[in-house]
């Protein structure tokens, strides 16, 4: 493994435990020289947009995550991050459809409840 290479995946590895600390500003400083070297790495796209969201930057994480459904566009968990993004945007009916596609594809729990939550935020709104 070269160096270059071998700088990126350190600091992507670092990027990610940044991340499940709970230091995603700290996270998404150490993630921008491995953007910069893998632009075309879903991966990197989803842990910037987790970072992202974690930072409260939706407009970025929605960004991040329709990024990486364009690269891989069978990544659930993308999907579902993303309507959760979409979620706190506000964006109901956006969020009600990705996170359909998300349940379609891998029926996990937290994906459902996600759903259940935005369908009913919907059926609220509609009843008003």
């Amino acid at each position: 493994m070269t160096e270059d290479v071998q700088d990126t995946f350190e600091a992507f590895r670092r990027a990610e435990s940044l991340v499940a600390q709970r230091r995603p500003l700290d996270a998404l400083a150490a993630l921008a020289p491995v953007l910069d070297a893998e632009p075309d790495k879903s991966s990197v796209h989803l842990l910037a947009g987790r970072a992202y969201l974690g930072s409260a930057q939706l407009r970025r994480a929605e960004q991040a995550f329709r990024r990486v459904i364009e690269l891989d566009p069978t990544d659930h968990y993308a999907l579902f991050a993303l309507g959760k993004t979409l979620q706190r945007l506000s964006r109901h009916t956006e969020a009600q459809t990705q996170l359909r596609l998300a349940v379609a594809m891998h029926p996990d729990p937290a994906y459902q409840e996600a759903l259940g939550e935005v369908s009913a935020r919907l059926a609220v709104e509609r009843d008003r």
